[in-house]
C-alpha cells in the first residue's frame, strides 16, 4: 500500500509520516518547500518536492496511491490568517487539484484536514463558550478567508464521495501543537508563540512578554500525538461526515501563560496589545460525536503537552545562543 502525505514538510505532516513509517507503510511525502526547510525529513519515505496546487504535479504525486492524507495548505496562526486572507483562500487550488488527481488515480481513501475555523462566528463570542458540535458549522459564517476555504473544500470532498465513490474523510482540527513545528516567523500558533516568549524571557533575564489581546480569549489545544492517532482512525473508519478532532480542555491565554511560567520556573510581566489579532473570543471542541464513533477522545493534558513543546523550543533557542 502506497500512502501519500501532502504537506509532509510541515508540523503535522512530519509527525504523521514518522508514524506511518513506523507501521511499515510505504509513504510518499510531498511538500512545496525545499527539503532543507522541512521540519522533519524521513529517509525511509519517498520524499518529493512538488506543488500540489499545480495539476500536473498533483497527478504525478497521486499516481499509484491507495490512500491520501491531504494536509497541504498555506496557513498559520491568527496573525497570519488575519492578514493573508487571499493567500489562505488560494489553498483551494491545492485542495481541489489533489482531490481530482486522487479520484483519477483510483485512490481508495482520501483524508482532508479541515479546521475549527469553519464554525460560525456568532457561536464563539464568549470566552465561556459552549463547546462546538459539528452541526454548528451551519448556517455558514466561518473565519473570513481561511475558514471559507476549509468549508468549501469539505463540501467538495463530500460531493466527490457522493458522485464518484472515493471514500473521503474529514477532520476539523482544533489548534494542534507540539515539538518539531513553527515557533517563530509569523505563522506560529499560540502554544508555540508563548513557549518561545517564555523561553526567551528565561534565557535573556528580561521577564516581560507581549500578549495579543487581554489574554482572556479561550481555546482548546490538542497535542500532536492525539492528532496523529485521530487522523489515522478517521481515514480508516466508516464515518463519512466531518468530525471534530481536538481536546475539550478549555483554557484562556492567560491560563496557558501561567502553566508555562510554572514549567519555566519564572514569573513574567504581560504587556497586553489590544490592537493585535485575537480571532474569536472563545472556541472549544464538543467531542460527543468523535467519542461515540471511535471510543476515545484526545486527552493528553495541556500541561503535559506544553512541557514537551516548551522544552523543545527552549533547546532550539538555547542552542543558537
Amino acid at each position: 500500500m502506497t500512502v501519500l502525505v501532502t504537506g509532509a514538510g510541515g508540523f503535522i505532516g512530519g509527525h504523521l509520516v514518522a508514524d506511518l513509517l513506523a507501521e511499515g507503510k510505504d509513504v510518499r511525502a510531498v511538500d512545496v518547500k525545499p527539503q532543507d526547510e522541512w521540519y522533519q525529513v524521513h529517509g525511509e519515505a519517498e520524499n518529493i518536492v512538488a506543488d500540489c496546487a499545480d495539476m500536473t504535479d498533483a497527478r504525478k504525486i497521486t499516481a499509484g496511491t491507495d490512500e491520501v492524507f491531504n494536509l497541504a495548505a498555506d496557513m498559520g496562526g491568527m496573525g497570519f490568517i488575519e492578514n493573508n486572507k487571499a493567500e489562505c483562500m488560494l489553498s483551494v487550488l491545492t485542495s481541489t487539484n489533489v482531490l481530482v488527481a486522487a479520484r483519477d488515480a483510483g485512490t481508495q481513501r482520501y483524508f482532508y484536514s479541515s479546521s475549527a475555523c469553519v464554525y460560525a462566528g456568532d457561536k464563539q463570542t464568549d470566552p465561556n463558550v459552549t463547546a462546538l458540535k459539528e452541526s454548528d458549522a451551519y448556517p455558514a459564517d466561518p473565519e473570513d478567508g481561511y475558514g471559507w476555504e476549509k468549508l468549501f473544500s469539505e463540501r467538495m470532498a463530500r460531493h466527490f464521495r457522493e458522485d464518484f465513490g472515493i471514500e473521503t474523510r474529514i477532520a476539523r482540527y482544533h489548534n494542534v501543537y507540539g515539538p518539531e513545528g513553527t515557533f517563530e516567523g509569523g505563522r506560529e500558533k499560540a502554544p508555540a508563540a508563548l513557549s518561545r516568549k517564555i523561553a526567551q524571557a528565561k534565557l535573556s533575564g528580561d521577564h516581560t512578554i507581549d500578549v495579543w489581546g487581554d489574554g482572556e480569549q479561550s481555546r482548546s489545544f490538542m497535542y500532536i500525538d492525539d492528532c496523529v492517532r485521530g487522523t489515522k482512525e478517521i481515514l480508516a473508519g466508516d464515518n463519512a461526515e466531518p468530525v471534530n478532532l481536538g481536546s475539550s480542555e478549555l483554557v484562556t491565554i492567560n491560563q496557558m501563560i501561567g502553566i508555562l511560567e510554572d514549567i519555566a520556573g519564572i514569573t513574567v510581566k504581560k504587556n497586553h496589545d489590544l490592537s493585535a489579532p485575537q480571532g474569536v473570543r472563545g472556541r472549544n471542541s464538543d467531542n460527543t460525536m468523535f467519542h461515540s464513533i471511535y471510543g476515545w477522545e484526545p486527552s493528553i493534558s495541556l500541561r503535559d503537552g506544553l512541557e514537551k513543546t516548551y522544552s523543545w523550543i527552549y533547546d532550539q533557542l538555547s542552542a543558537r545562543a
